[in-house]
């Protein structure tokens, strides 16, 4: 070989490795997205059903999706702050979990919303079904729902009981077994389902409908006294205790859902993405295990399923927010 010929490859050699330590962005360098980590949005405070789940399947798609899921919790207006932030996100890292209160309920309570759940967000998979549960405070004289409606109607609108907020998934269970049952209680709004516990074992409350996993925990603590289960059948956690429906309610159910979406201005690739991997973590054993040990259902359907259900949904809650005139917390 001669000079020319080496010196040819030397130089060849040298621009190649050159051209591969030249800066490219990171989604072009790695290819793919996520290229930091992502930030899934509860719009609650701390301490209730939602945060469960949230951390439930982020951990799990942690695994897969080739990023930290974090979970941050922003709770606020019935949480339309958080659905309005994460809407106008335009980073392509933060998505939000939707719920029962900000996708089928927020929208017939508020004259106007910050965000329209159709235009602005792309349904991504239905996480979770969880079991709505009706506790009392121990101290209350009462060992089941039939006790305690008689209890109610022997004394019209001298118990109070709590929810999460105006048009929460707990409002609308109590408001529909108020319906139902023909009692008066008065409705006491938090910001969220923790300080909302941390009242009614207190005893500043009387009763409360939440989800199962928020409250497995203390009432097998005996710091509440679950009274029925809003499922069409017995919870295996807690096999003694009736449904609503077995104790003179039929055809009563109530259960709240959590599902995830992103924004719809993400571009169509990683929503996609997005959707595969928060499947396969919502079928997953780990997730459908933890979820079980919090007596809630692992679901993990499509966008479009998802999408299908929420419609659904909004029907049939439309009927009981009108019936019980539910308005939101500064709105009469």
């Amino acid at each position: 070989m001669n000079d020319i010929s080496m010196n040819r490859r030397q130089w060849l050699a040298t621009g190649a490795a050159a051209a591969s330590s030249v800066w490219l962005p990171p989604a072009f360098a790695q290819g793919t997205w996520p290229n930091k980590p992502l930030r899934l949005v509860v719009p609650f405070a701390p301490g209730g059903s939602s945060e469960i789940v949230a951390r439930a399947i982020a951990g799990e798609m942690a695994k897969t999706i080739g990023q930290n899921v974090f979970v941050e919790n922003k709770p606020g207006a019935a949480g339309n702050i958080a659905m309005q932030e994460v809407a106008n996100n335009s980073d392509e890292h933060s998505f939000i979990l939707g719920h029962i209160g900000t996708l089928a309920v927020n929208p017939f309570i508020f004259p106007k919303l910050p965000y329209d759940a159709d235009r602005d967000f792309a349904p991504i998979t239905l996480i979770s079904k969880v079991p709505s549960l009706y506790v009392v405070h121990p101290d209350l004289p009462v060992q089941n729902l039939k006790e305690f409606v008689a209890y109610a109607k022997a004394r019209p609108g001298q118990l109070n009981y709590g929810s999460a907020g105006n048009g929460s998934a707990g409002h609308l269970a109590f408001e529909y077994l108020k319906m139902v049952s023909g009692t008066f209680m008065l409705h006491v709004p938090y910001r969220g389902t923790g300080p909302m516990l941390t009242d009614l074992m207190a005893g500043r409350l009387q009763a409360a409908s939440v989800g199962a996993p928020a409250l497995l925990a203390f009432i097998k603590a005996g710091k509440l006294r679950c009274i029925a289960t809003g499922t069409a059948e017995r919870l295996p956690q807690l096999p003694d205790v009736p449904t609503v429906a077995e104790q003179g309610y039929k055809g009563f159910e109530m259960t709240q859902w959590y599902g995830l979406l992103a924004p719809k201005k993400w571009s169509k690739p990683n929503i996609d993405k997005l959707e595969l991997e928060a499947i396969k973590a919502a079928r997953g054993s780990a997730v459908k295990d933890k979820l079980s040990q919090e007596t809630a259902l692992a679901v993990g359907n499509t966008g479009k399923e998802f999408d299908a259900f929420i419609k659904a949904e909004k029907v049939r809650w439309k009927a009981v927010i009108e019936r019980a005139q539910i308005k939101p917390d500064g709105l009469s």
